[in-house]
Formats: C-alpha cells, structure tokens, sequence
C-alpha cells in the first residue's frame, strides 16, 4: 500500500511517500525549484517520490493533505471581520491565493496528479504530532508541538500511545510562541519564517541573564505566562493579526528603536534583545514541558512544530524537565507535516500496527556513479577518480586536516533543514581561521553565525556536555550543548561564543562513510570531529544535484568537491567557461 503525503502554500512545501507504513522517500520542493522555502504544490518533489519507487500516481492508494483548508479560512476570515476596516489592505491582497489554490487543493490534487482516490486532510497540528510520534522509537509519548499557527492551534500538548494520539489542550491564535519569536525576528531585521535560527544564534552574544538583561523585563510585558505554560500575548504590541507586517509602533517603543534594516549594523541592544526573546521562550517552553508531563506522567517526549527546531533549547530539556528521553524529528516544521499526513493515514486512520523507526534523515534523491560521470564529462569538468573506498576517506582527511574546505555530496539528500553528511561542506575544527573563512568566502553570511562540530556519537560524551540519551536527537544536529572546556581552545571553529556547539553525532550503521571520514580524521589530527555545514550559500536551499554542487563550488571558496568517487578541484576548473543558463535544468 502506497500513501503519499503533501504539505503546500505556506512555506517549505514537501511530499512523502510511504510504502506498508514505512517512509521510502521525501523531500523539500526548494530542492528541485532551488526557491528557498518554496511553498508551491509540491509537483517536483511528487514527482521524485514516484520515480524513486518506480511507480506511477495509479498505485497511491490514499493521499493526505497537512491541514484542514476550510476550518484555516475561519480563522482567517474570523481575525480579518474582527479587526476590520484596519484588516482590509491585507485581506484583499491574501483573498486571491485562497481562491485560486488554498480553497481548491482536492481539485488541484486532482488535476495536477491525475489522482482519482481518496484525500484525507488531517488538522495541522495532529500532522506536526503525527509526523513524530509516529515513526519515533515510543510505544508511548507525550508530544508537544508548537510553531506560529495551524488552522487555530498555536500549542498543544497530548499523548500518543501505540496508533493512537490524543491531543488533550492547546492554546489559539493570535497567542502564539512562535509567531512571537517571528515578530522579534522582524523586528531586528531578519526575514520572518527563514531566519528564526539566526536569532536563535544571535542570542548568545546578548546577556543570557534574566536579572542583567534590561529588555527580558520589557518583553514579560509582551506575554503573560502562567505557571502551566498557558500565555496571552498583549496584541497592541502587535499587528500581524491584521496587517502583513508584525511588530506594532508601540513594541518598537517598548524596544528602544524602530525595526532594524536588514543591512545596519547589529548592536549590543539587538543582540541583547534577541537573548530577552530567548530567555522568555524557554521559560515559556519549559513550563509547558513540565506541565505536559505532570499531566501525561510518561518519561517519553516528542517534540514537533517549528519551534521544536529551537535546538539551544532542545538541549536543555532533560536538564530542566522531568521526562527522560526525547525524540524529534529532522525536519519538525511545516515541511515534516506531509510524514505526519501520511503515517497518521497509514496508521491511525487505517489501523495499522507501526513498523517503522526513521532512523536516519537520508530520504531524498541519490546520483549514481555513472550519472554523476556523465555530468562532468558532457560539461568538460576537470576531475580524478578516487581508486576505491579507502583512497576516497584518505585523502579527503588528509584535505579537511590540511584546512581545505571540502564539498561533500554522498548518497540520498537528507530531509528536513541541516546538512547531516549527504549534501554538507567539511573543514577542520582546529583551523582558527575556519569559521570567519566560511562565513565570509564560502556561505556569504553574517559573522556571527555559529558553525556545527559533526562528531562520532562514542565520542560526543568525551568532548560535549550532553545527554546520554538513546534515541540521540543529536543525529539530526537538533541539540546545542556546551563544549567541555578542556577542548574548547581545541576546537575554536565549531565553539560559539557561550562555549556552546549544536552537534551532529554520526554512528557507523546509518552513515558509514562519513562516520569512517572523521575517524580518518581522528587518525590525523588526534580529534574525531569535522566542522559540518550546509552545502549552500547564504539564500539557497541546500544543493540536490550534480548541477547544483557543481555551481556551489565555483561561486565560493570551496576547494574540493568530492561526489561519490569523484574528485574536483576547484582550482583546475576556474578557466572553465560554465554556462549556468545552458545547464540549469541538468
């Protein structure tokens, strides 16, 4: 039995397909349109989960859509009607879009896929808990899932036990965490729903002290939080329930200053406020946790909603919660919702008993040897040929120790945000150069920008703070622990200003050739550690294709290029006339 699931028109649009409850293939649409955050129906990422199967739209027996498109436009039409006439402007600019697509998605399902079968459309949230709980190690779970909003839902916790998931409390819209953290966002000039995570690392240059902190104080008066985790934000120091903009003039009064321009320098108070916006999610979060399990009194968490991906956080949960164990999955926001869509189908629809652990990110497009051949020779690229496994890991270690910056393209892309060994750029943690070298030549972002340690996951106690925990949510680089101080000065690339390091733990069984990489590595430089980042610059989606790596390289500092058994050198190829228009579409 085939289950495809979708998630589309509002941002990081995916497909997923399952195959008798165990998922054989997904992926972002960004990836193939190479539109970050692309929000359209997914078409392309469909089309690679048929192709990976080698089936056609005739085998999927049911198809399961990421939210409940009617009951979304209550709730539109409800806050538009309640803050009219301000509402307005921005109701008539949004109406078209609901018209001509988020209305009529059965009919667009249909007509695009020549689908003729039934469509379930599961409540946002229970996707976000489903695409979690479901395919999570747990027999039995609380989950908790937050973001900006579903249809109504903001937050909600519950508990899911074998098939079943029972979402018990929630918290509506406009009260919302994540769209909280979003209109920060905003407010210190960074893109909405795209650079949540940058706030996130900006924070750790500001005062992380509740009492030295003078905007935690002014942002308590933003949202009032009880001691179950329930909140109410004050709306007058907001406006994105009725405009499509998010933080009001009295905010930016609260704040010191109007919004941030996205080039002006970040100051001390940006950084500081973006620590205060930190600080007061956590507490927030914190309290919810404690109270889900209070309620639920399991020792199992799941985590899911895009605030799941808040990994300085994460890391802290088994510290400060009772629960036990956590489980999050690689891509916990909107685009993991088409997993939830279709396992909650498979499962708790249908009936069906679980069978499936996803036990590695590695779900998306794999090149072979002789594709990838193909590509070079036809474009005249310069290159070697690796002689077999160990001359590939020998020399590339050699390259990451020598401090090259390598582009590593192996095997099926990853699902979800972080680069997890298949499509990332690797370089030496030791090189004190690193980091500036990669934000500036290499991703062309902000400097303040932290860079991930990958380590071999027997190894991560010796050199990281962090949880013993079996699932380790660290394989998905969901976690920020604090570097041990002994290695800090060790490893200064991947250690962020607080000491701090959001790791990748790899293991051998679900990622052998990169897990033996940095052992070759450990062999050379005496540490099994690599600096690992995504392969992208900075307003790209990470690279899928032979093409896209290819064209990634050539307009960075990246020294090498390894895919598959392929070596390419940067240097030997700048005389190459590279035609990016003519091959686009390779």
């Amino acid at each position: 039995m085939y289950i495809l699931g979708i998630s589309c028109y509002y941002h990081d649009a995916s497909a997923a397909l399952l195959k008798d409850g165990i998922i054989v293939a997904a992926a972002q649409e960004e990836r193939f349109t190479r539109k970050k955050h692309d929000s359209s129906f997914p078409l392309n990422a469909i089309r690679y989960c048929l192709e990976s199967e080698g089936i056609g739209i005739d085998a999927i027996q049911y198809v399961g859509f990421y939210e409940k498109p009617l009951l979304k436009f209550e709730r539109v039409l409800y806050q538009h009607f309640e803050m009219f006439p301000r509402s307005l402007k921005t109701f008539i600019s949004s109406v078209p879009s609901w018209i001509n697509e988020k209305l009529r998605v059965p009919r667009m399902i249909r007509k695009r896929l020549k689908y003729g079968g039934p469509i379930f459309f599961i409540e946002h949230h229970l996707a976000h808990a489903a695409s979690s709980f479901l395919i999570s190690p747990f027999e039995k779970a609380a989950i908790v899932t937050v973001d900006g909003v579903g249809e109504w839902t903001t937050t909600a916790f519950g508990m899911g036990d074998s098939c079943d998931i029972k979402l018990m409390k929630e918290i509506r819209f406009p009260h919302s965490l994540g769209l909280l953290y979003s209109a920060i966002t905003a407010y210190l000039g960074f893109s909405v729903n795209n650079s949540e995570y940058k706030v996130m690392g900006l924070s750790a240059h500001g005062l992380m002290d509740k009492a030295q902190n003078p905007y935690y104080g002014k942002l308590c008066k933003v949202m009032d939080i009880k001691e179950d985790g329930s909140f109410r934000m004050d709306m007058d120091y907001f406006i994105y329930h009725w405009a499509d903009r998010m933080p009001s003039q009295k905010l930016c009064e609260l704040l010191g200053g109007p919004v941030r321009k996205p080039e002006m320098e970040i100051t001390k108070r940006h950084k500081d406020i973006a620590a205060a916006l930190q600080l007061i999610f956590e507490e927030a979060l914190t309290k919810i946790l404690r109270h889900a399990y209070k309620i639920t009194a399991c020792d199992n968490l799941v985590m899911a909603g895009g605030c799941g991906l808040n990994s300085v956080f994460n890391g802290k949960i088994l510290r400060d919660t009772p629960f036990k164990n956590i489980w999050i999955q690689p891509d916990s926001g909107d685009g993991g919702t088409s997993i939830g869509a279709a396992s909650y189908i498979y499962h708790t629809i249908l009936g069906n008993k679980r069978n499936f652990i996803l036990a590695n990110a590695y779900l998306g497009p794999v090149y072979s040897d002789n594709k990838i051949r193909s590509f070079l020779d036809e474009h005249s690229i310069v290159y070697s040929e690796f002689s077999g496994r160990e001359s590939l890991i020998a020399d590339v270690a050699r390259l990451i120790c020598e401090n090259k910056v390598v582009g590593w393209f192996q095997g099926r892309m990853e699902w979800g945000p972080r680069a997890l060994g298949a499509r990332s750029i690797l370089a030496n943690p030791q090189n004190p150069d690193a980091q500036e070298l990669l934000n500036t030549k290499v991703k062309h972002r902000e400097k303040f920008r932290p860079f991930a340690p990958a380590v071999c996951r027997e190894d991560a106690q010796i050199y990281f703070e962090c949880d013993q925990s079996i699932p380790a949510p660290t394989d998905f680089m969901l976690m920020v622990y604090p570097v041990r101080k002994a290695w800090r000065e060790r490893i200064p690339s991947v250690t962020h200003v607080d000491g701090s390091g959001r790791l990748q733990t790899v293991n051998r069984k679900e990622s052998p050739l990169y897990y033996d990489l940095i052992k070759e590595v450990e062999k050379r430089a005496g540490i099994p550690i690599v600096i690992n980042t995504s392969f992208n610059i900075r307003g790209e989606p990470i690279v899928c294709s032979p093409y896209d790596a290819y064209k990634c390289m050539m307009g960075t500092g990246i020294d090498y290029l390894v895919m598959e058994y392929f070596l390419i050198k940067r240097e030997n190829n700048l005389a190459h006339a590279w035609d990016s228009e003519k091959y686009a579409n390779d």
